[in-house]
């Protein structure tokens, strides 16, 4: 469900980048999204996933393993350092950390992945471009959304949460 969510999420709004055949899009809003709630199995499942499919979808099938890789790594690391399971109601420091450092995992990484595709020059435009808008209003959104809905989520849907995080997973930690 969440793969096809951030799937809807990298459509929506995908901009081209000619010098890299590449775009940018909201999708990673999704992804932290996914590893804020859930942790980080499911975003990073839901991020490799969700986002290679919409490369594919669109026709950008030369950046579909590297996204399934990256995006994948993005909503793993997302989920590993806020640790929802612990502090799963209200925002706090670890959330900031973690999408500070799942957004530069993933401009990194599409830096990295697009010099061996493109070359350096192209691959310095992107990470620009990836880093300040993808990341940036990414990271803004998922922030926003997690400030605002986790808690009602969580609150109107314990048995979800209770699925994904067992009692004793939560009371341990």
């Amino acid at each position: 469900m969440f793969s096809g969510l951030i799937c809807v999420l990298t459509i929506i709004i995908s901009i081209p980048i000619p010098a890299t055949q590449g775009f940018i899009n909201i999708g990673d809003a999704g992804v932290m999204i996914c590893g804020l709630l859930f942790g980080p199995v499911i975003g990073g499942l839901s991020g490799g996933i969700g986002s290679s499919l919409a490369d594919v979808l669109l026709g950008y099938t030369i950046y579909a393993p590297g996204t399934f890789i990256i995006k994948g790594l993005e909503g793993f690391l997302v989920g590993i350092i806020a640790n929802p399971k612990r502090n799963y109601q209200k925002i706090n420091y670890r959330d900031i950390l973690a999408v500070l450092a799942g957004g530069s995992l993933m401009a990194y990484g599409y830096f990295l992945y697009e010099i061996f595709i493109f070359g350096v020059p192209a691959a310095v435009y992107e990470l620009i471009l990836n880093g300040i808008i993808q990341f940036g209003v990414g990271g803004v959104i998922a922030l926003i959304f997690i400030a605002t809905a986790r808690k009602p989520i969580i609150d109107n849907l314990p048995q979800v949460f209770d699925k994904v995080f067992s009692s004793k997973e939560k009371n341990k930690n």
